[in-house]
């Protein structure tokens, strides 16, 4: 079972985009994954009520006890995807999602403040999650942790420009980034909202593979 918390410290970084696209490529390798809309926006929900329904369900799960009721929902699925709220306005929320999860999911934006606000508010938070699932006697650490680069300069992992000092100044604060990019694109992204998901001449299948891969390798 892949469980997934798609995790922010602010809106704005491409978190349920990358949820929902997330869910369809999963679909597409044969995971049959369930969306957890945990945002008290309902952004999730929203879509899939917009597009007439999707390729997978969506349910709204906006409550501080979701590593009690996920579980619940996990029967016949090999993924659920937590779109969690942003940790800096919803932090019982986004910390049960952090609680649940084996695979932490990190989207986050190239730019200085992106920086900023992630090297002071997400470390602590997620140690907090951490001390949580400690208690409620889960291993202290999830099996992945990974920052998903949104909202690039190019579609590809650069070694110069913004992308790449930001890619270098989390991986020295110990953040693993991944390979896979998501180049900023109104048309692909921002524009499918409520519509039905079209992964094509998208970054998702090869971040969701990527993210599996990771997944695979660690995985008891």
């Amino acid at each position: 079972m892949l469980r997934i918390a798609v995790v922010s410290v602010k809106p704005g970084v491409g978190k349920t985009t990358t949820g929902v696209f997330l869910c369809k490529s999963l679909h597409e390798l044969g995971f049959d994954p369930l969306l957890a809309d945990a945002d008290k926006g309902a952004s999730g929900m929203g879509w899939m009520e917009d597009a007439g329904g999707l390729d997978f369900p969506v349910v709204g799960q906006s409550i501080t006890t979701l590593h009690r009721a996920l579980p619940d929902l996990e029967a016949g699925r090999g993924a659920i995807v937590v779109d969690a709220p942003q940790l800096e306005d919803h932090e019982a929320i986004g910390r049960s999602a952090l609680v649940y999860a084996d695979v932490w999911l990190f989207p986050m934006a190239p730019a200085g403040i992106e920086v900023r606000r992630t090297m002071l508010k997400l470390r602590a938070k997620l140690d907090e999650a951490r001390d949580l699932r400690e208690q409620l006697g889960r291993p202290r650490n999830p099996l992945v942790e990974l920052v998903l680069l949104t909202r690039t300069n190019r579609a590809y992992a650069t070694k110069t420009g913004p992308d790449a000092e930001y890619r270098d100044a989390l991986t020295k604060r110990d953040y693993r980034v991944m390979k896979s990019v998501v180049a900023f694109n109104d048309d692909l992204y921002r524009q499918a909202y409520g519509n039905q998901v079209d992964t094509t001449g998208t970054t998702y299948p090869e971040v969701t593979k990527e993210l599996i891969e990771e997944w695979e390798r660690v995985h008891p």
